[in-house]
């Protein structure tokens, strides 16, 4: 029985160590935080479940659909598509395949055009029999270029996918990379937003839980200062003592890989704040359970409805929305919550927002890593580090859930290789 190391418990080190547990090897995790989950973090408070900023599930993504048991998280789903909103104005845009209730406010939404209806369409029967691993090796451009070769309009752009996308990629430009837009486009054609409904770190505990059932040891609290290949394996230095193991796995973040294993990594970020806010059941927005996209401007790019979506998120009597900012805003929290209630308080006329309040503002530096085209070239391989060291996280892959649940499977591969030839 080989021993390994997993450093780092974000959903990359979990998956890691669950399946080098199930595949006969002693495994310890290491976590330097005092809960699992990396960037996937829930806090409850007061009876609201607050995520780390505003974060969703693609039920369709393949690592999903693999890695988690999606019944057990009882998952809240949006409805598809958006209300688009701008001062004076809403409309619902849909997908009428999925969302037969709004077919008709679809149809005759004058915020996109009939032709750039068909041109969606279209695109979704595109994408529907292409192989979602095909679609992130091909031909790469910024998404603004990818739609304008497609024949999608500015209009189009402005009011539907510079907010949408730019919630998705935190990068409102639409310079991210094509390839991004069409594996979630894909996804969200095919599946659903959703939220568990216990929040978005029960997907962490559920991964803990699976890798403990599965034989490994998770610690949390233990800091990992650093990591030195020998003749028989690799060596960790922690705040805990020194740790020995045939092979390691490291699942951290981009920088902190960077500084145990030398290896290369993603440093520019995408950031943003998210505020969270309560506001009185009665006050209905009338939106179900629908994100709001700022069509104006980007202050603030989306709010949504969490509490419609999952009555779970807040107690009885109140309603819980966030607000997503992109990028850092230099803004201190009141300024930038008067911002949600003059914008929600322009989209809805009719409604009075004096009872919204802040309850917490989440200010995350390093949200996603930066996505331009033809990013995958300089990501590095699970295997980049010298000797028996892997590595695991979206990092290696793509910023994504996906990416990096997908990635702890292909550092097993890699971890289980180097074991094969020691």
């Amino acid at each position: 029985m080989s021993r390994v190391a997993v450093v780092g418990g974000g959903l990359a080190g979990l998956v890691a160590a669950r399946r080098l547990a199930e595949s006969g090897h002693d495994v310890e995790l290491l976590e330097r935080e005092r809960t699992v989950g990396g960037r996937v973090r829930t806090v409850h408070e007061d009876g609201f479940t607050f995520d780390r900023g505003f974060q969703v599930l693609f039920t369709e993504y393949p690592a999903v659909q693999r890695e988690l048991d999606l019944r057990a998280l009882s998952l809240r789903r949006f409805v598809p598509g958006a209300v688009l909103a701008r001062p004076g104005h809403r409309s619902v845009l849909s997908d009428p395949r999925r969302d037969f209730g709004a077919i008709s406010e679809t149809l005759f939404n004058r915020e996109v055009s009939w032709g750039d209806k068909v041109r969606t369409l279209r695109l979704q029967r595109d994408l529907a029999d292409r192989d979602p691993d095909a679609i992130l090796d091909g031909r790469d451009q910024s998404i603004e270029s990818y739609l304008a070769d497609r024949g999608f309009s500015r209009r189009y752009v402005e009011n539907f996918a510079a907010p949408f996308y730019g919630g998705i990629t935190l990068d409102r430009s639409l310079s991210s990379s094509s390839l991004v837009f069409e594996y979630t486009f894909k996804m969200l054609a095919e599946g659903d937003i959703a939220v568990p409904a216990d929040g978005m770190g029960a997907i962490g505990d559920q991964l803990a839980d699976r890798a403990t059932a599965a034989g490994a040891t998770v610690r949390t609290g233990v800091t990992v200062d650093s990591l030195e290949t020998t003749t028989d394996g690799v060596r960790l230095t922690t705040d805990a003592g020194d740790v020995s193991a045939d092979a390691a796995v490291v699942a951290t973040d981009p920088r902190t890989t960077a500084e145990l294993t030398g290896v290369g990594t993603p440093t520019e970020p995408r950031s943003c704040v998210t505020q969270y806010f309560s506001l009185p059941r009665h006050v209905d927005l009338e939106t179900g359970k629908r994100l709001i996209l700022n069509t104006a401007d980007e202050r603030p790019n989306e709010v949504a409805p969490l509490s419609t979506v999952a009555p779970e998120y807040a107690p009885d009597g109140e309603q819980l929305l966030s607000a997503t900012f992109l990028g850092t805003p230099d803004e201190d929290d009141e300024t930038l919550a008067t911002e949600v209630r003059d914008a929600l308080g322009s989209w809805f006329p009719s409604r009075r927002f004096s009872e919204l309040d802040l309850l917490r503002t989440d200010r995350v530096e390093f949200a996603q890593f930066a996505q331009p085209p033809g990013f995958r070239a300089s990501l590095p391989d699970a295997d980049a580090p010298d000797g028996p060291v892997v590595l695991a996280g979206d990092y290696t892959q793509w910023s994504s859930l996906n990416g990096a649940l997908d990635s702890g499977r292909v550092a097993v591969d890699a971890v289980e290789s180097h074991l094969e030839t020691q």
